[in-house]
């Protein structure tokens, strides 16, 4: 963990305020972690925290949704301008637990952390992506997936339906899913019905990303956790 100044790569986007930013990066990094982003004009206080999309050698990629003052600024930044990073924060995915058939089920902007673990898994695991109509990033899961399937609301594209309704729970032994809370409850629930091991990353505010300000709490069967320090990942059994 350390906080760096860094060149941007590219900061492209790739769909309605959804942006790809790569930017220089040397260290270890853990699929499911995160960093916290800030531009060096202070043009926004806190820190964003923007989760591990890809990591190649020295290529760091992030997928982010602009949603306020701080992504927005971020979106307008191009290569050769430089940022601060500071991470790799949080747990990660503990790669040990997804031994056999792995289901990586995305939903949204939520499969952005879920590509640089279906890189690391490869072929032992398959890919269920849900979109309401526009896709964006399943030909990149593809490149890794043992299979991809996605679905969008209207049919559009691929399936037609929620992404839910496209898994066969039988055929895995671990579900690993990040999205819309709805989602990974219902994801959760048929886990529990099927007795799979689950694991889920949250999405939270977060402010220090470090565990200090107790803003991003996840209640779980042993007290409240902090998004930051003990997730985002977390497994299933342990949430209420």
């Amino acid at each position: 963990m350390k906080v760096i100044k860094s060149r941007i790569i590219e900061n492209n986007l790739v769909s309605d305020r959804i942006y790809r930013l790569k930017v220089e990066f040397t260290g270890d990094i853990i699929p499911g972690q995160f960093f916290m982003i800030k531009t060096l004009d202070n043009s926004f206080l806190l820190p964003r925290p923007i989760s591990v999309h890809d990591f190649n050698q020295n290529e760091l990629t992030f997928l982010y949704r602009t949603e306020g003052t701080g992504t927005t600024k971020i979106s307008t930044m191009r290569e050769n301008d430089a940022l601060q990073l500071f991470g790799p924060l949080g747990n990660g995915f503990d790669v040990n637990e997804l031994k056999g058939r792995t289901a990586i089920i995305g939903g949204g902007i939520g499969a952005a952390p879920l590509l640089y673990l279906s890189k690391v898994l490869g072929r032992n695991a398959d890919v269920y992506l849900g979109y309401k109509d526009d896709v964006y990033i399943d030909d990149l899961f593809r490149q890794y997936a043992g299979s991809t399937v996605v679905c969008t609301e209207d049919g559009c594209i691929g399936e037609k339906g929620f992404v839910t309704e496209f898994i066969d729970y039988k055929k895995y032994d671990a579900v690993v899913t990040c999205g819309p809370e709805i989602m990974m409850n219902k994801i959760i629930e048929s886990c529990r019905e099927h007795n799979i091991k689950c694991f889920v990353s949250l999405e939270r505010r977060m402010a220090c990303g470090m565990g200090v300000c107790l803003g991003c709490t996840v209640e779980t069967k042993n007290g409240y956790k902090r998004a930051c320090k003990d997730g985002p990942i977390f497994s299933a059994d342990e949430l209420r």
